[in-house]
């Protein structure tokens, strides 16, 4: 039989690289496995063989103990890989085929997913609608931080690279199709970012690098990147973007510096819960600091887009109302400037098509943007822990040696 290796959280501050089974057609029991879904048969389904698979910021919540992940539960919802097994169900994925990998499981058939809601399926996991690879409370499908990794209802939910040969040669580029490129396009978009636009993010890790590319791909005049992190400021000058840094002080004051005035049209959240003050309180963790912060600074009648990641369990959450993910918002000022703002999961098929185009056409360098780094399986566990001292960079793991070769 055909061995398995992927990367495993063992408790907080630990993931180590484990042997793991070979995948089948049915969700066998383990860490994370939703009861309800064991023993369910994947007849539609597709193993691939990993070409590549991110560490997201994503998971690094879990791997900090900041969620209720149980040890044991392997990671990695970034996924692009090439197929070399179908189910007897499958009907236009073929063995070769070298896909994408949206980090939304979806089924095609519900009516979340045939409205293009793919964040929200209401078939892939018993508890709530929506749900992932190796994450926390998406059902227990099992991660693809790993050599193989099988994906149910793969007509439906893989993207096929035209050529192969591009495909390889762009791997760094396109492997970011799975997760943080269509997630930060997606807070633009929702956003309401278009040409002319004045854009601010919160966040430079890499989905609010993505964001800012994303912005700038829909025309936006101006978009100003924010963070603490010098390295991942300077990341985001790299291609252009203006620079706040909120250790330094309210935001809305360096705004007005840059732009004239203190509001900007359009923000986005790419920090999330893990979010810490401004100014004097940079030290300090205040999740809903972002929030508010957009709030203000975002114009009377804009919008803000929220793909930052927000929990309903955090262990390690400030007070008893962040352990819920219960947050003190200004919705009162948000209101009075009739604000909207749209949260959740990125339907990613909505945009990795095009997304993909944009790369293949030589629209936008998107590893370059965010920095893609790759690394081994093997050194997956040293590329979590940098990525946790605030490197300014997006690991990528090559369990197959596919980049390297390509390299």
């Amino acid at each position: 039989m055909t061995t398995n290796r992927a990367v495993a959280y063992k408790g907080p501050g630990k993931v180590e690289v484990v042997d793991t089974p070979y995948p089948e057609f049915e969700l066998k029991d383990g860490p994370g496995v939703n009861p309800a879904n064991i023993g369910r048969k994947v007849p539609h389904g597709a193993i691939l063989r990993t070409v590549s698979t991110n560490i997201c910021g994503s998971d690094q919540h879990m791997v900090r103990g900041r969620t209720t992940a149980p040890a044991g539960l392997v990671l990695g919802h970034e996924i692009t890989g090439e197929v070399i097994e179908v189910g007897p169900d499958v009907e236009f994925v073929q063995v070769g085929d070298i896909v994408s990998v949206p980090f939304n499981i979806a089924c095609g058939r519900c009516r979340n997913c045939k409205e293009g809601k793919t964040g929200i399926c209401l078939n892939v996991n018993p508890d709530r609608p929506g749900s992932a690879y190796g994450y926390v409370d998406m059902g227990g499908w099992v991660g693809g931080q790993a050599e193989y990794v099988l994906v149910p209802y793969a007509d439906w939910n893989l993207l096929r690279f035209p050529d192969r040969d591009q495909a390889l040669e762009k791997i760094l580029d396109l492997t970011m199709l799975s997760d943080i490129f269509p997630t930060g396009f997606h807070g633009a978009v929702t956003a309401g970012v278009g040409p002319g636009s004045t854009v601010y993010i919160a966040g430079a890790g890499p989905v609010g690098l993505a964001a800012a590319v994303g912005a700038q791909l829909l025309g936006a005049a101006v978009v100003i990147v924010a963070d603490l992190n010098e390295d991942r400021l300077a990341q985001a000058r790299s291609f252009g973007a203006e620079t706040v840094n909120v250790a330094e002080g309210d935001p809305r004051d360096q705004i007005e510096q840059l732009l004239g005035v203190p509001e900007v049209d359009s923000a986005v959240d790419a920090v999330g819960f893990e979010a810490r003050g401004h100014g004097a309180e940079a030290a300090h963790e205040a999740p809903a600091t972002v929030l508010n912060s957009l709030f203000d600074v975002t114009a009377a009648g804009g919008a803000v887009g929220i793909p930052g990641l927000y929990v309903t369990g955090d262990p390690g959450g400030v007070d008893d109302a962040a352990k819920v993910g219960s947050l003190s918002l200004r919705l009162g000022l948000g209101w009075a400037k009739s604000l909207s703002f749209t949260t959740g999961q990125c339907p990613v098929m909505r945009y990795n098509r095009q997304l993909m185009q944009a790369i293949l056409h030589d629209r936008v360098q998107i590893a370059k943007a965010v920095n893609a780094t790759p690394i081994s399986l093997d050194d997956a566990p040293q590329g979590y822990a940098d990525f946790d001292q605030g490197a300014a960079r997006k690991f990528v793991l090559d369990p197959n040696g596919y980049i390297a070769d390509a390299a």
